[in-house]
């Protein structure tokens, strides 16, 4: 999924959750929508943040151009550039959920509680499971444990675009009513 649907969809989780009472007597706190947005984009961000500043500081200084960077065929094999390669390690890294779960232990630990802001970033990696072909970076879900991938509908598909902003816009319309039913009873 693109970063601004993961982002968006985050953002509903925790306005859901905080609008929610019976999340809200599960969580004993507000979740932060802002944090859990960023949380919901930081996958991306860890994986191609790095490469993206390379390549555009290797083009903006001149030693290099754009195009040298553009694969010569589509898909971009992942180790055809050291670039690619470096966001396929980020990538693996990023949108594992045994990862994600071993960082969401240990900051459990940290602070004695869970951070659920950080589910943005598991929503995010479930939903590029079906959501990445295996022509564009498929979800390694399971790594380091297994390279297991699911060869799911492109996310860029432009039917699959219009579903999702549709289904998004409709989620923030149910949230904003049920926020102001809620306020109405007050």
């Amino acid at each position: 999924m693109d970063i601004f649907s993961h982002g968006l969809w985050a953002g509903a989780a925790a306005q859901a959750a905080n609008v929610s009472e019976k999340a809200q007597g599960f969580t004993k706190r507000r979740i932060s929508v802002w944090w859990t947005v960023v949380w919901g984009v930081f996958p991306d961000l860890f994986a191609f943040t790095i490469p993206f500043i390379w390549i555009m500081w290797q083009t903006i200084t001149g030693q290099a151009s754009f195009d040298e960077f553009r694969p010569p065929h589509e898909p971009a094999q992942p180790n055809s550039f050291p670039m690619f390669a470096l966001a396929s390690s980020l990538y693996n890294i990023s949108h594992s959920v045994i990862i994600f779960f071993l960082l969401f232990g240990v900051v459990f630990f940290i602070f004695k509680r869970p951070v659920w802001e950080m589910m943005g970033a598991l929503i995010h990696i479930l939903s590029d499971i079906p959501t990445h072909s295996y022509s564009f970076f498929p979800t390694p879900f399971l790594w380091p444990l297994s390279d297991f991938k699911v060869n799911g509908i492109s996310w860029g598909t432009p039917w699959f675009m219009v579903l999702n902003y549709s289904a998004i816009v409709l989620v923030y319309t149910l949230i904003y009513r049920k926020k102001k039913t809620a306020l109405a009873k007050n």
